[in-house]
Order: C-alpha cells, then sequence, then structure tokens
C-alpha cells in the first residue's frame, strides 16, 4: 500500500476505469464489509448550486453550539484535505492514509471510484474520531451518488438547475428526481428552491418523507443589514434581527433559512440556540465562493461553472460596483454549459483573458473564444495556454481601480489561489 497521501489518490484514481460511476451496489458492498454504522446523526446536503455554503453554514453553527463535527465536501481547491474536517480542522495526511488503508483491506476485488473510495475513508475517519453530527455533501445528483449509502438524519436540496445533464438528465424534473433520492421516509427533507420541479415534492410525498419547502413552510424576510427567519406559518416569525451570512450574496439568505429549517427540526436531538446561530452566521467561510482579495488591482474568485451560479456572480458584482474596468479570468470544463454563463456574465465584463484547462475535461482557450464571440457582441478577447499565463496578463493590464475576476471552474480558482498564496507567502 501507498505510504503518502500522494501516492494513495494516485492509486485511487486507478482503481476503477471510470472516475464517475454511478450506483450505490459497489460501495454499499464495501461499507456492509467493514461495518461503517454511523452512530451519529448526519446532514446530507444536494442542489446544483448551495451545497457547500450550506454546509459551511451547518458546520459553524453546529460548531458554536459545542458539537464536534465531521464535515465531507468537494471537490477541493488545493488539497484534498480540504475535502475532511473535525472540529474545523482538516484531516493530516496520516489520518487520510489510515482511512484508505482500511478501505483496501475491506474492498477485496470490489472496484471504487475516486469519489466512492473518498467518501467511505471520510465517514471510517469520523467514526474514529468521535464526532457528535456530521455533514455531507453530496458529489453529484443524489439517488445513486456514494454519499447516499449512508441515511441522513435529516435531507436538504438547496437548489435545481441545470448541470451534469449526461449524468441528471436534460430537464429540471429529471434532475430534481434524481436528487429527490437523498430523502428518507419519516425523515425531515428540506427543500431551498422555491419553485422545486413537481418530482421533488412528488417523490417526497410518495415514500413519506416529512417535507418542508421554503416560501412555503419556512423563509425569510428582510433586505437590509438583518433578516428574519419563519417558519411553520407566513406570520410565525421565529428568529428577528439575524446578521447576514459572512458568505457574499442575497440568496445565501435562502442558504441560511434552509440550514436554520434543518437544525429546528433536528433540534431535540441537537439543540442549537439563537446565539449560536447568530455566530455561525457572522464567522462562516468558504473559499472561492465570491471571495474577496484585498489589494489593487481588487481580485475576486468564484467557482461559478454553471448559468445558475453565474447568475449569482454578475449579481454580486452589480451588487458591489467598481471604479474601474472588470477583467475576466475564465476557463472552464468542455461537459459545462459554456454558452449559459457567457451569457449571464457577458454585460458584467469589460475584457475576457480566457485559458484552457489542462485536464481531460478542460475546454480549450480557443473553443471558450469561439463561444464568446458567438455569444457576445465583439467581445475583447485573448486567449493565452493556462490560467497562470491569463491571470499574469491581467494583472499586466489592470489598472489600480480595475478588478479582476477569476471564474468558470474550481481548477479556474484554484490556480489563482496558488499563486497569490505563493505571493503572499514571499
Amino acid at each position: 500500500m501507498p505510504d503518502t497521501l500522494a501516492g494513495w489518490l494516485d492509486r485511487l484514481v486507478q482503481l476503477h476505469p471510470k472516475s464517475i460511476a454511478m450506483g450505490l451496489d459497489r460501495v454499499g458492498a464495501v461499507k456492509a464489509r467493514m461495518g461503517l454504522q454511523p452512530g451519529f446523526p448526519i446532514f446530507t446536503v444536494a442542489g446544483t448550486n448551495g451545497k457547500g455554503s450550506t454546509c459551511a453554514m451547518l458546520e459553524c453553527i453546529l460548531t458554536a453550539a459545542g458539537y464536534r463535527v465531521g464535515c465531507y465536501t468537494s471537490p477541493h481547491l488545493l488539497r484534498y484535505n480540504e475535502r475532511v474536517r473535525v472540529a474545523g480542522c482538516e484531516a493530516g495526511d496520516a489520518e487520510l492514509c489510515r482511512a484508505f488503508a482500511a478501505i483496501e483491506q475491506a474492498r477485496g476485488d470490489t472496484p471504487l471510484t475516486y469519489f466512492e473510495y473518498g467518501t467511505l475513508a471520510a465517514l471510517w475517519h469520523f467514526i474514529h474520531s468521535g464526532v457528535d453530527v456530521a455533514v455531507l455533501e453530496v458529489g453529484l445528483g443524489g439517488r445513486l451518488d456514494a454519499v447516499n449509502v449512508f441515511d441522513p438524519a435529516c435531507a436538504i436540496i438547496t437548489s435545481i438547475d441545470l448541470d451534469h445533464q449526461d449524468y441528471l438528465g436534460n430537464s429540471r424534473e429529471s434532475i430534481g428526481s434524481e436528487k429527490a433520492g437523498i430523502y428518507r421516509a419519516g425523515v425531515p427533507a428540506v427543500c431551498g428552491d422555491t419553485a422545486p420541479p413537481q418530482t421533488i415534492p412528488t417523490h417526497a410525498a410518495t415514500i413519506g418523507a416529512d417535507y418542508r419547502q421554503i416560501g412555503r413552510d419556512f423563509g425569510f424576510v428582510g433586505n437590509g443589514e438583518s433578516w428574519d427567519f419563519w417558519s411553520g406559518a407566513t406570520d410565525a416569525i421565529m428568529m428577528k434581527d439575524l446578521p447576514l451570512p459572512a458568505l457574499s450574496g442575497g440568496f445565501q439568505r435562502y442558504n441560511a433559512a434552509c440550514a436554520i429549517e434543518a437544525l429546528q427540526l433536528l433540534g431535540a436531538r441537537l439543540p442549537v440556540r439563537r446565539e449560536h446561530i447568530e455566530a455561525g452566521l457572522r464567522h462562516v467561510r468558504l473559499h472561492g465562493r465570491f471571495e474577496v482579495q484585498a489589494g489593487a488591482p481588487q481580485v475576486i474568485l468564484d467557482v461559478a461553472h454553471n448559468p445558475h451560479a453565474a447568475r449569482g456572480l454578475a449579481e454580486n458584482l452589480r451588487r458591489m460596483p467598481g471604479r474601474g474596468r472588470t477583467l475576466a479570468v475564465f476557463a472552464m470544463l468542455a461537459d459545462k454549459d459554456i454558452a449559459g454563463v457567457v451569457r449571464e456574465m457577458g454585460g458584467e465584463v469589460d475584457a475576457w483573458f480566457v485559458a484552457g484547462i489542462q485536464q481531460a475535461r478542460g475546454a480549450s482557450a480557443a473553443q471558450l473564444d469561439g463561444v464568446l464571440r458567438a455569444e457576445l457582441p465583439q467581445p475583447l478577447v485573448a486567449c493565452y495556454a493556462d490560467v497562470p499565463e491569463a491571470y499574469a496578463q491581467a494583472c499586466r493590464s489592470a489598472g489600480e481601480n480595475d478588478r479582476i475576476i477569476a471564474f468558470g471552474s474550481f481548477y479556474t480558482v484554484a490556480d489563482v489561489m496558488r499563486i497569490l498564496s505563493i505571493r503572499h507567502n514571499n
């Protein structure tokens, strides 16, 4: 077996012929052999966008309440360790190696994908770390995602839009059906989409889940520097004058409301007081989600990689108008809706510095250039081989009052983050 985390990660990539292989049979069989039966409650979070933010809020609020929280998210930006946290701290290399070794000993000749291996390893680590509660972010879809092999005490779907259509279908109804697969009979089922596809409430009703939908069963009011959370009936304000989430964007109140509703539903098992909610909202952090870097020119990082997320990024930029130009460092995966993202962001960008992503699924700079010229009237576009080169040129072109936004993929943001980290350390 490998003796380093890097060695293990290289091995995991080679264990299954496909990077994504939907289904629970294989991961379920290995889970059973290992006897992985968590004795702590689990929050499972699915959705097209908002999953990471909702997980971060749940983790921060529960930590403020004094619970030892395990949190599993994906993908990572700079280090695999980011995916697995206990008590707010990333799992160490040695801890992850021990977890991977435990999976390897149990799986026999059962092939597991990179994500399936990682999911089992995260839960093994949480069990052996003695967590009080776990927050698990679904990787893709829900029904057939490896995370769904573990039964939740509460399941949350944040939003539904078109993404991963090769796996989930090409309509909101089919995508909603896949994501609704995380719901369980008799278990709280929260939905943060104000107009969800009918497949979600229908599935919840069919299996007898305790379904709660934002705008109908719970929600929020207020657009100023604070907001009110309500639940049960539209005139039943439960918490007034809550602080805005530290994560940027008005849409974050939807994610915050989902987190609070889920915590209320599990209040008998995991009591949380108002002061814990306030502390969690004030201190929550999540890298790469409209993350503003200080300095001149200003640099903004956002992993927005589908039209729904790009719409949120565009709204954030309009709420924070700059004094100069907005320069975009833009790179995406080829299997994403590049044209849809460009249409959402076209009105907010003055110049595009496009780059290829050096991954099998990465779109080339030429592909992005073609989409930009097809979707926008006379865009100012320059093409580069990779993100670091595009970012370097954007920095050279930017004036003191300009701002640079790096977006389109986790890979895009990660490349710029590495450059910023090196500069900071030097």
